[in-house]
């Protein structure tokens, strides 16, 4: 499972480092914060990924892909969709 979160405020980075520490990888999509808040949440989430071993990846402009240690960015993909019967 993967935890998608569109973050309204920097005080929502408590749920971004509440569900990583869970060991639930996060995508993280700013696009709706203005700039100086949206600079502060990704360096808020790369101070908790450093700290914790996790990795953190752009995935588009102002989206990052927060992974816990010990899961890998291939099982963050999609199931692929399987053929009607």
């Amino acid at each position: 499972m993967v935890k998608t979160l569109h973050p309204q405020n920097y005080g929502d980075a408590y749920d971004v480092g509440d569900y990583f520490r869970k060991g639930v990888p996060v995508v993280m999509d700013l696009t709706s914060l203005p700039k100086a808040e949206a600079v502060r949440l990704v360096d808020f989430a790369a101070g908790m990924v450093v700290g914790r071993g996790g990795s953190m990846d752009r995935v588009a402009p102002r989206v990052f892909l927060l992974t816990p240690p010990g899961v890998s960015a291939e099982d963050t993909r999609p199931e692929p969709a399987k053929a009607p019967s």
